[in-house]
């Protein structure tokens, strides 16, 4: 008992150590972005092309701007993190799950960044050109630095999440967790239940939700591909030996 205690402490140890080094990592990540953000912003205002915007308080821009330091000395630390987590988890594994762990932690960054890629290029332009195109003479579009970093911001985070799918089918199938005839035979829950998380993660239109849900779509039929595949050569392996 005093043994199991002892151990238990030292893995809270260990986890309150990492923790702390992670979050130094992100303060250190936030510094130096902050004194980078002109840099920062002109690339973040990017996609809205011509459009102006406005601030409706005096601490408003500066709370943005904190925002965007966060988010991004977040991203620029993201190997450090993961290594932690990575260290963290590592003894508790099996050789054949750090590997699959090893390979979903830094692939999932990839699927992130391709999916934040896609909202930045794509989705957040056509979206922006659509709410502009609504306006009218008596109303004319301005927006609020803070509303279009907030608007932004969970783009390009439920677009990197929503970019995980592929890697979690992926995970489940060649884990031998979920095969991928229950993918098919529950497809049609699956498309209703992509349509629910569309809503709750994108902002409240029609818009962002259609164009996060098609892309949903699109990446679990090719998941499911994938899976087919992988599925194949597992049995094939298992089979031979």
């Amino acid at each position: 008992m005093d043994d199991l205690r002892l151990s238990l402490i030292d893995h809270l140890d260990e986890l309150r150590k990492r923790i702390i080094v992670i979050c130094l990592a992100l303060i250190v990540g936030a510094i130096v972005s902050y004194f980078h953000i002109n840099l920062i912003i002109s690339i973040v205002v990017r996609p809205a092309g011509e459009m102006e915007f406005i601030y409706l308080s005096p601490p408003e821009l500066f709370t943005a701007y904190i925002k965007i330091s966060l988010i991004v000395g977040g991203l620029i630390t993201s190997p450090i993190i993961l290594y932690h987590i990575w260290a963290f988890l590592k003894p508790g594994l099996k050789p054949r799950e750090r590997k699959y762990l090893l390979v979903a932690l830094y692939m999932g960054i990839i699927f992130f960044l391709m999916g934040s890629f896609f909202a930045y290029f794509i989705i957040i332009p056509m979206t922006l050109s659509f709410f502009v195109k609504m306006s009218v003479n008596q109303i004319a579009p301005m927006f609020s630095f803070a509303n279009y970093i907030g608007f932004c911001s969970t783009l390009l985070l439920s677009f990197g999440l929503v970019f995980q799918l592929p890697l979690l089918i992926l995970l489940l199938t060649q884990l031998n967790l979920v095969s991928p005839k229950t993918f098919k035979r529950y497809r049609k829950f699956f498309v209703l239940a992509i349509f629910v998380v569309a809503a709750v993660l994108t902002p409240p239109d029609v818009v962002s939700q259609m164009l996060m849900a098609l892309p949903m779509i699109l990446l679990y039929e090719f998941s499911i591909s994938l899976s087919i595949i992988i599925d194949k050569r597992r049995r094939k392996k298992e089979k031979n030996k």
